[in-house]
């Protein structure tokens, strides 16, 4: 029998139940840990490594393999990640707009339940998890748009729930957009929907700080990482994208992120696909200290960090996937009308259906009107997207006038 030690280093974010600590970047003297090594079994093992310690070495040949909680090493097997399954419109928008007015409806009170629970320190709910993200990602597949246009039209008050329901969607959405299978498209929005709940832990004061955080601030604030990896494993969630999520959505493709500095192919896909899908989310909501940028704006920001912030691929995936101007972006046409996009029309996406929100000279219209730019009666066939609009300009809350 071998007594061999097979070490990897990991830091102390990757760390799992089941695995053995051979090693620390510290002295064994300075833990409460014995000198001969430690089996993680808890989560307050776990809390207490990730506070003593930045990475850690364990011994693989004595890992307890717990098959539940298991996480790859490597980069996850293409498989999972590559076209299996072709996802048409089954039903018009206008038939699924019921459908997804109501899975908004609970996503937005179980969202608030969710992360209420977590913020007054009980449990996460993986039952409401699971209640939340269902109807949503079902609605996505059967439509691609009922969901996303109906998400953009809703008044957000807390910065928070609003981006967690919008990574959510939009990485059902863009999942779909993959062919990827239904349970992969359910663990990426549950990972949408999660991967912020870290911040929880952190003072809101920092998350919502106008001003430029000091070094020990930002790393209060990058710390929520590994609450959100406490959260998530107490609450005993192990799919292995929903984990990679949260643990590597603030990596970046060149390697500029945190917090293991991981570049390109060493992120697993679902992290790279939330990392670009948070980015852009974040630039089209409100924020204390910014206003928000147009849907096509932050696709063009997104497409110029191509090969270095995001994969190049995924990134043209991500704009053929949303179109040149997203569901949910307000527009003017060059008759003078804005109009909200409510449907991509995939073989001309520079004629999508919108529908007209005011008359030429920016007044609100009594009845909103449904347009499809393609299919134009010969009257108005010269009518077409002269640019994007950003949110509040001339006046119009696109919002509030649907509300």
């Amino acid at each position: 029998m071998t007594t061999e030690i097979q070490e990897t280093r990991i830091d102390t974010i990757d760390l799992r139940i089941g695995m053995f600590v051979c090693r620390l970047d510290r002295p064994w003297e300075d833990t409460p840990f014995p000198l001969q090594g430690v089996e993680v079994r808890t989560q307050e093992d776990l809390r207490t490594l990730r506070e003593l310690c930045r990475h850690v070495y364990i011994d693989r040949r004595r890992e307890a393999v717990d098959h539940t909680l298991q996480l790859r090493y490597g980069e996850q097997p293409d498989t999972r990640f590559q076209r299996a399954v072709t996802y048409p419109d089954r039903v018009s928008i206008e038939e699924e707009l019921p459908s997804a007015r109501e899975a908004l409806r609970s996503a937005a009170i179980l969202v608030d339940l969710i992360y209420a629970d977590v913020a007054s320190g009980r449990e996460l709910s993986v039952e409401h998890v699971e209640q939340a993200v269902r109807p949503l990602v079902a609605s996505v597949l059967r439509s691609a748009d009922a969901f996303l246009y109906l998400e953009s039209m809703r008044r957000h008050d807390s910065y928070t729930y609003s981006h967690a329901i919008g990574c959510s969607a939009l990485a059902a959405a863009f999942g779909r957009h993959l062919g990827l299978h239904e349970e992969t498209v359910f663990g990426l929005a549950v990972g949408g929907l999660l991967m912020d709940i870290g911040k929880m832990r952190v003072p809101q004061s920092l998350l919502q700080s106008p001003r430029s955080l000091s070094d020990e601030e930002l790393a209060i604030v990058r710390a929520h990482l590994s609450h959100g990896m406490d959260i998530v494993g107490s609450a005993g969630i192990s799919d292995p994208d929903v984990l990679a999520v949260l643990r590597t959505h603030h990596e970046r493709h060149d390697g500029s992120g945190y917090p293991q500095g991981l570049h390109g192919n060493a992120i697993p896909v679902a992290g790279r696909m939330l990392g670009i899908i948070d980015s852009y989310d974040a630039m089209i909501s409100a924020r204390p200290y910014r206003a928000p940028i147009s849907r096509h704006h932050a696709l063009q920001q997104i497409y110029r960090k191509r090969d270095k912030l995001f994969q190049a691929e995924l990134v043209e995936q991500f704009q053929a996937c949303l179109g040149v101007y997203p569901t949910g972006s307000l527009v003017e046409l060059n008759t003078g009308e804005i109009a909200v996009v409510m449907m991509q029309n995939r073989v001309r996406r520079l004629r999508p259906r919108v529908l007209l929100l005011t008359t030429p000279d920016k007044q609100p219209l009594a009845d909103f009107q449904p347009f499809d730019l393609l299919n134009q009666a010969n009257d108005r066939s010269a009518v077409e997207i002269a640019r994007s609009v950003a949110a509040g300009e001339y006046g119009i809350d696109a919002a509030g006038l649907l509300s």
